[in-house]
């Protein structure tokens, strides 16, 4: 790339202490009239049992809490990227009903996605005691900081049913920001990002495909910069012989890439409490989670539900992203596919 592209001056592009004091306009308060609107409407679906999975907007009605829901979506592609949705009570909710209250209220901001091979539409983060060295271990089921990273969707959301004893803080950063500091510091090596570097698809191969990816880090297309990032993965594709490798240069850029990202003047913290929905809009945002510890107990070890959404809409994405979205078709990309996938809703007790 002879030209870089200019600095980004949008809504994403914020900083961590300044964000830090504008919580009024990112957390958004259920009150009383909209949690018992809520309720009413799952209220049916969990009687009957309903498919979760299967769940869409028109099956989940929300006439007044519904047009706050479609600025809340606008807000997470074209303004500030993320939201934090507070006060559900979720510790009076049965698992059905919290799962069918957090896809239904999903359903309003985008289309679920299969979110690994085993077709997870409705999935769980959870410590399963895994080690994040095996090449096949999503790091979501271990308790291990997870590092700044993207998901393969244009949304991700999580709903939290019961925080870790200790740790486990969420932190999010501007892709912008991180892309302007770069290039005021290192140009030089925020080209290097904005070329095709390899990332492990960590076992999930769709059909055709090789086991690794190739896409920047930080891609410029259609006067936006849109971020794919996972550091462990992008060393893990190594272990391929035919995959590119990676140079001293890279390795440097990918080092100040994760400085910046975990610099406290451009990150943002928080701890998701029981009952909050947090929506991060993946194409401006990187998300990470600290190390925690958990209870012995398994009914009050760290459990959050996550959702990965495909939003009607949304911007465009550069065609190297069909080799990880399958499709760029908007409102219909991302997730995870592989031969012999088959789309379902896990309970707590399958995992």
């Amino acid at each position: 790339m002879t030209t870089l592209p200019p600095l980004q001056t949008g809504a994403a592009a914020w900083k961590g202490p300044a964000m830090s004091t504008r919580q009024d306009e990112w957390i958004m308060r259920f009150n009383a009239a909209e949690i018992a609107e809520i309720e009413a409407t799952a209220e049916p679906l969990v009687k009957a049992e309903a498919n979760i999975g299967a769940i869409r907007k028109n099956d989940f009605p929300l006439p007044t809490l519904g047009p706050k829901l479609a600025a809340l979506q606008q807000e997470l592609i074209k303004g500030r990227g993320f939201a934090l949705l507070r006060g559900l009570p979720v510790a009076s909710y049965s698992e059905r009903e919290a799962f069918t209250i957090f896809q239904g209220i999903g359903s309003h901001l985008g289309n679920a996605r299969s979110q690994n091979a085993k077709g997870h539409i409705l999935g769980h983060v959870r410590n399963l005691g895994l080690d994040s060295t095996d090449p096949k271990v999503r790091i979501y089921q271990t308790k291990e900081r997870q590092t700044f990273h993207t998901d393969s969707c244009d949304v991700v959301g999580l709903m939290c049913l019961h925080p870790a004893k200790s740790g486990g803080l969420s932190l999010l950063v501007s892709a912008e920001t991180v892309f302007n500091e770069m290039k005021k510091r290192r140009p030089d090596l925020l080209e290097l990002l904005m070329g095709e570097i390899a990332t492990d698809r960590r076992g999930e191969v769709p059909e055709g495909m090789l086991p690794y990816l190739l896409i920047p880090v930080l891609s410029w297309h259609d006067n936006r910069i849109t971020p794919f990032y996972q550091r462990q993965y992008i060393e893990s594709a190594q272990r391929f012989e035919d995959a590119p490798r990676l140079t001293d240069a890279h390795i440097e850029a990918l080092d100040l890439f994760d400085e910046l990202c975990n610099d406290p003047e451009l990150h943002i913290t928080m701890m998701l409490q029981r009952g909050d929905m947090q929506f991060v809009y993946n194409h401006a945002m990187l998300h990470d989670r600290t190390g925690f510890e958990d209870y012995e107990e398994l009914d009050k070890r760290r459990h959050l539900l996550r959702l990965w959404l495909s939003v009607p809409g949304d911007r465009e994405l550069p065609e190297i992203f069909s080799t990880r979205y399958g499709s760029i078709e908007v409102g219909n990309r991302g997730g995870i596919v592989v031969p012999g996938t088959e789309f379902c809703v896990p309970w707590t007790h399958e995992l």
